[in-house]
């Protein structure tokens, strides 16, 4: 392909998008294999054509042009591959052998990452709270201190990889040769092997163990937050670094309160007495028992706040509000004398009420009477 890519759509380093638009568009009408009867000069050229057009109308593919000439053309900025570390490794991965050893990526590898779910009450959610909490996972060998080498050894440089941590592999394309790099299998990307293996870990450096720690959780938070607690997940392989627990909290239903955000919500029950003489029960809330006031003529829905009595803010000050929603109760079974008490109070209210339920025996006598 040819090295100016500028001079191939006969356009100039300065020319826009739109310039370099046209010109490929005029050049493809003359190079398409459909107005060229199949020629494969012609075919060849067309693709060059179009590849070139892909660059240079790609700000950022067009901008590693301008800077890196056709080579850097596919890098791909923290691929993890080969241009992933930057201008050095491309001058490495092109260069290789003018001075330029292999970049060296092999060391201890950090442990995976792990998750628990932890169960908590409602009012252990609000308040917050501490947990004990106790996992079998990977931790660093006592024996050989986490080298995975027998006593008295050490581990070697892998031969494989020549201690890099990873494999480079060279092939041809149509920017020349091109080199890719993929961890090293032998040695786990660490750029070393044991020869001697601890009899304990068998050379990993890790056993399996019982491990305790205490968790803060704390005040305000939600079902389905998580936890990172960094460093705490397992140890990694031969004195690598130890990877993070991710705690999820589920948070158990509770009989009284429901959760709207950082406000809370519960029911009062009243009686219509209650309800149309006002009242002044109390409630238990999260804090302790509050004496409410429940005005005369309270309606069903009416809605009692008690501001700062709901769940803290976790990123902020203060607390939301309890919504104590009212609810007044329609007795079922009655006396005789409220019955009574409630028919006059119909008769006097001017409301058409039902007949009394005079019993079986009565409604007997009245069907055969």
């Amino acid at each position: 392909m040819a090295a100016d890519y500028y001079a191939l759509l006969g356009v100039s380093p300065q020319a826009s998008d739109d310039d370099i638009k046209r010109a490929y568009r005029r050049m493809a009408r003359e190079l398409h294999p459909d107005r060229t009867g199949g020629d494969s000069a012609a075919e060849a050229r067309f693709k060059e054509v179009t590849r070139v057009y892909e660059v240079l109308h790609d700000p950022e593919r067009r901008a590693r042009y301008d800077r890196f000439g056709p080579d850097g053309v596919d890098a791909v900025p923290g691929a993890g591959d080969l241009f992933g570390g930057g201008l050095g490794d491309l001058f490495d991965a092109f260069f290789s052998g003018a001075g330029a050893g292999p970049r060296r990526r092999g060391g201890p590898v950090r442990g995976d990452d792990t998750e628990i779910v932890v169960e908590l009450s409602f009012r252990e959610a609000v308040f917050g709270t501490t947990r004990e909490l106790t996992l079998d996972t990977p931790v660093g060998c006592a024996t050989c201190q986490g080298t995975g080498a027998r006593a008295g050894t050490t581990a070697v440089r892998c031969p494989d990889c020549q201690g890099s941590g990873e494999l480079h592999r060279m092939r041809q394309s149509i920017l020349g040769q091109v080199v890719t790099a993929a961890p090293c299998r032998r040695c786990g990307a660490t750029g070393e092997v044991i020869t001697s293996p601890c009899s304990d870990c068998r050379g990993d450096g890790r056993v399996t163990a019982a491990r305790t720690f205490s968790v803060d959780v704390p005040a305000g938070v939600d079902h389905g937050s998580t936890l990172r607690l960094s460093g705490r997940g397992p140890a990694g392989p031969r004195g690598g670094p130890a990877g993070d627990l991710y705690v999820h909290l589920a948070v158990r239903p509770d009989d009284t309160f429901v959760r709207a955000g950082d406000d809370v919500q519960a029911e009062l029950h009243v009686s219509i007495a209650q309800a149309a003489l006002g009242a002044s029960p109390e409630f238990e809330t999260l804090d302790g028992t509050e004496t409410l006031a429940v005005s005369p003529g309270t309606q069903t829905g009416h809605v009692i706040r008690l501001r700062g009595r709901g769940v803290p803010h976790v990123r902020g000050r203060g607390r939301g509000d309890l919504l104590i929603q009212v609810v007044v109760d329609t007795p079922t079974r009655l006396s005789k004398a409220q019955e009574d008490l409630l028919r006059r109070f119909a008769a006097e209210s001017g409301e058409d009420v039902g007949p009394p339920d005079e019993g079986l025996m009565s409604r007997l006598r009245s069907a055969f009477g």
